[in-house]
């Protein structure tokens, strides 16, 4: 391809400029028109129910579905209205997939990963150990072919899913002995879901899946020995510094955890455009709002586990990380290999991470490590 000048590059660049003005211009006269004639807009009310995954009052996770709600009811003037219900309120946390995907409740909230056993690609739309944190993610889902190959995955169940926000890096986890070296794993039970878990498992360990509402009163009698859940600001609030004693970082498992919204694809093919459109406007101003907010009140609530207790918070060793690292890799090339739409996503998901890391090691890496210090 033969070299754009610069003089040519800026009067094809003024050219475009001038086409898109015109285009601005027709197109304005053109809805002027239109306009003459009223828009009719379908008074039609929409009752929906959302179950979700998440407990009772839930700082962020279940207010961010609350918040929703209203956000939409405001929008559509009462024309779309959701009630919203915690995990166990209508049907038990980890059911809300299938209740949605069947059409009992028309709307749900949780982490994809949580549906492994469903379809075992679902993990890549959550969190992958050492994978892409929560920016690089964003980048893969809304400018990348994350949420396309989602949305291709979740039209198998009847469903559709929104982006509902990302928890950031969350931590390793809580333990009741010290992580020294790989085999400190062995005979270890751990909430922990997703690939995560199997990772645990290649370590000598036993994952365990449980709702966020059983795990303190699990940790507590020894139901489990160690649990991870998310970050400060909801470990705390669960009081997971009350009984245990080490308090590990970084979350390997889950470095940029996305959260989803679900919608039962009948219901959402019911809505007129207009709601439809509201519902996706919202689900975006709920994702950019949960990102924020988690970082926010993480910065805030180190601090206080740090004052009010006697946690040692401690980083994993490097040859322990090391090793989870090569795991994770065994465990995703096992996926890969039995699972055809896992090969599928997988490709996608580690080009792009190839390439977005490429560009951070040139601007986030360099600032964190030498300008922040």
């Amino acid at each position: 391809m033969k070299k754009l000048s610069r003089n040519k590059f800026l009067k094809k660049a003024s050219l475009g400029a001038l086409g898109l003005g015109l285009a601005g211009q027709a197109c304005q006269s053109e809805n002027t028109t239109q306009s003459d004639s009223p828009n009719i807009i379908s008074n039609k009310k929409f009752k929906w129910k959302m179950v979700t995954t998440w407990p009772p009052n839930l700082p962020i996770l279940s207010t961010g579905p609350k918040k929703l709600a209203e956000m939409i009811n405001t929008m559509s003037e009462g024309r779309l209205e959701i009630k919203v219900y915690a995990g166990g309120e209508l049907v038990p946390p980890l059911e809300a997939f299938e209740a949605v995907s069947s059409g009992a409740a028309e709307m749900g909230a949780g982490g994809a990963y949580y549906w492994a056993g469903r379809a075992p690609s679902t993990v890549f739309f959550s969190a992958i150990p050492f994978g892409m944190n929560t920016q690089q993610m964003n980048s893969w889902l809304i400018s990348g072919d994350g949420l396309k190959l989602w949305r291709e995955l979740y039209d198998r169940f009847n469903l559709i899913p929104f982006l509902a926000g990302g928890t950031g890096v969350q931590m390793a986890g809580w333990f009741n002995k010290e992580i020294n070296t790989i085999d400190d794993f062995k005979g270890l039970k751990m909430r922990m879901p997703g690939m995560g878990g199997k990772v645990l498992a290649k370590a000598g360990g036993t994952a365990v899946l449980s709702a966020g509402s059983e795990i303190y009163t699990n940790l507590e009698r020894g139901v489990i020995d160690a649990t991870e859940w998310i970050g400060p600001y909801h470990d705390y609030l669960m009081g997971f510094h009350q009984i245990a004693k080490y308090y590990y970082y970084p979350g390997w498992h889950e470095p940029g955890t996305m959260l989803e919204f679900f919608v039962n694809k009948r219901d959402y093919n019911a809505l007129p455009p207009s709601l439809q459109q509201i519902v996706e406007t919202a689900t975006y101003r709920i994702h950019t709002w949960t990102i924020a907010q988690f970082d926010a009140m993480n910065n805030t609530y180190i601090n206080k586990i740090r004052n009010e207790s006697e946690v040692k918070i401690k980083q994993l060793p490097d040859q322990v990380l090391s090793t989870l690292k090569q795991y994770s890799r065994e465990v995703v090339e096992e996926q890969v290999a039995s699972d055809a739409f896992s090969k599928k996503v997988n490709e996608s998901y580690q080009k792009f991470s190839k390439d977005i890391s490429a560009w951070s090691d040139l601007s986030e890496r360099p600032y964190y490590e030498k300008l922040m210090k």
